[in-house]
């Protein structure tokens, strides 16, 4: 099997992995440098604060026993040999990962919600600000978790254990697609338990309060109307985050299977040549995606807006940092492409018709 350092463009996902991390720890900070307001709005803030986190502990003390049971099947399987004992790791972690970005996204949203009304009292653009880069922290962490996990398992069976397997790259990116499975669990669990927990809170605000006592549904002195924050909180930013992760979880893993599946075809088996570049076509998807989350911080940065600006003008801001992250990428990927697939022509890797999907 060639080296690691053969496929140099793989270093790309680690490295914005670990970006994405320090600028998602950087973008909190931030957020809580800011003022939280006046007393009642520190108040009301706690409230959901807490609910949320009562609602968050006591879902993972259920998802947590039944993990547990599914390790343990995942653990008879190895042992008959029908299943790799690297699932059971791998499982785990990806479905601990998926619910630390729902946690983090939850805690920065919770302790942002109110900054952020405090901050758009003295400046739009402070608003805009602290708005952003709350939401980007979960945006941040379910990239860095998610691409840190996979160069952690891909570098740890491919370099240190790599000669361990008779097929190679087919292997290792097989096993490593199976990880997933622990944040499709995780997922499942935060994404319906927090939708149902919402709606049970929306149609409590709504019947109870407002049909029954005649207290408008967001009024502060209606009950459910902190139990509706609390759910949009546990189940649009937590359950998006767990839900994100496993998206983008997948994807990555899946591109890298079936870059190793099509290798068989393309390059003559046996050869070093074959076996270098099938090494590269396997590391691009991961490379591609520590690109982008390179280009996505820098962009964040670009996100601003004037005073009294209208709501065009906030929505032109936010999709300048769009189409700014989407202009990096589409010339960072052009380069990446060619660097990493050029020569693969006469296999029928073209390394142009690649970019061409992308930046369609």
């Amino acid at each position: 099997m060639p080296s690691i350092t053969e496929a140099p463009a793989w270093f790309l996902a680690p490295i914005g992995a670990v970006v994405a991390l320090f600028a998602a720890i950087l973008f909190y900070k931030n957020v809580m440098s800011h003022t939280e307001g006046d007393d009642e709005m520190i108040r009301i803030a706690k409230a959901v604060r807490d609910g949320a986190g009562a609602y968050l502990g006591r879902q993972n003390r259920i998802v947590t026993m039944v993990f547990v049971g599914l390790l343990v099947v995942l653990a008879l399987m190895a042992v008959a040999g029908i299943q790799q004992f690297w699932t059971v790791g791998g499982v785990a972690v990806a479905g601990i990962l998926s619910g630390l970005c729902g946690f983090f996204g939850m805690k920065t949203a919770t302790n942002a919600s109110a900054r952020t009304t405090a901050a758009a009292k003295k400046s739009l653009n402070d608003g805009l600000t602290v708005a952003f880069r709350a939401g980007a922290v979960m945006g941040l962490c379910v990239t860095g978790f998610a691409l840190l996990d996979i160069s952690f398992w891909f570098f740890l069976l491919y370099v240190v254990f790599g000669s361990s397997f008779d097929a190679g790259l087919v292997d290792i990116t097989t096993i490593t697609l199976s990880f997933a499975m622990g944040a499709s669990l995780q997922a499942l669990f935060a994404r319906v338990g927090g939708g149902i927990y919402t709606k049970a809170a929306d149609v409590g605000a709504d019947l109870v309060g407002k049909v029954e006592a005649g207290i408008p549904e967001d009024d502060a002195r209606n009950p459910a109307t902190i139990a509706d924050n609390v759910g949009d909180n546990v189940g649009d930013v937590a359950g998006m985050g767990a839900d994100l992760y496993e998206s983008y979880y997948g994807s990555v893993l899946a591109a890298m299977a079936l870059a190793a599946a099509a290798s068989i075809q393309l390059f003559a088996p046996g050869t070093e040549d074959a076996a270098a570049n099938s090494l590269k076509l396997v590391t691009v998807a991961p490379a591609l995606a520590g690109l982008g989350i390179l280009a996505s911080v820098i962009a964040i940065f670009v996100v601003r807006t004037k005073e009294n600006a209208s709501l065009a003008e906030l929505l032109k801001s936010l999709h300048m940092g769009v189409w700014f992250s989407s202009l990096l990428i589409v010339l960072g990927s052009a380069g990446l492409l060619w660097w990493t697939l050029d020569g693969m022509q006469d296999a029928g890797v073209v390394w142009w018709r690649l970019w061409i999907a992308i930046i369609a």
